[in-house]
């Protein structure tokens, strides 16, 4: 039994090997690989289909100089969105709770398109940190908020997905422990606690979902 709610959180372990290791690479395992057939199954016709418009959606704001982040972008998103969903089921572990591993994926990606753009374009890089038509007095302000807004950009990419992520599964560990606890004493109540877990787990498959997409998006834009 858990003393504290949080302890869903931490790394299981056996036998002394983390089990989040066998969380990262099992994504990758569960999803059909494409054949060179004429004909696919329809898991893997559908998979390809999922793929090819999450990619079009992605790059519809990209110029065509951003299009070679395709493939690196949808395998970021298919893994982020194999990883949420894993860990809505009992007994796993879900690693984009870690503000860690989201920080680890948040700033190699984010310094990236920073350093490129830098390179590739440096005067529209910096232009960006000064708005069109400021007045002069305000050049220096706001020069230095539009610098710190983009040190913190991976950070708030990190926070926002471990926080939903957690937030959600905090509140259907609660709502259960609440269900099981009154099935005894008071069943219609219980029954109620239910039927608002089950809304709550739809409502949780749909944000590990979106958090996804929006983590890829905004490293995108």
């Amino acid at each position: 039994m858990m003393t504290n709610l949080f302890d869903q959180f931490m790394s299981p372990t056996y036998l002394g090997m983390p089990l989040i290791v066998l969380a990262l690479g099992l994504p990758w395992i569960l999803w059909p690989s494409p054949s060179s057939r004429w004909l696919n199954n329809r898991l893997v016709t559908l998979q390809s289909w999922f793929l090819n418009r999450f990619t079009q959606q992605l790059l519809l704001p990209i110029n065509t100089g951003g299009h070679k982040w395709a493939l690196i972008l949808t395998s970021l998103m298919t893994f982020l969105l194999s990883m949420n969903l894993l860990g809505l089921l009992p007994y796993t572990f879900t690693p984009t709770t870690q503000l860690s591993l989201n920080m680890g994926l948040a700033v190699p990606f984010w310094l990236a398109t920073v350093i490129i753009g830098m390179r590739n374009q440096p005067t529209a890089a910096l232009g960006h940190l000064l708005p069109e038509g400021t007045p002069t007095p305000l050049i220096p302000v706001l020069i230095v908020i539009e610098t710190i807004s983009l040190f913190i950009r991976p950070l708030a990419l990190g926070v926002r997905l471990t926080a939903n992520l957690t937030a959600g599964h905090l509140l259907i560990q609660l709502i259960a422990t609440a269900a099981f606890t009154l099935m005894t004493s008071m069943t219609t109540v219980a029954l109620l606690t239910t039927s608002i877990l089950f809304l709550l787990t739809l409502l949780e498959i749909a944000v590990a979902m979106i958090q996804a997409y929006v983590f890829v998006l905004l490293l995108s834009l």
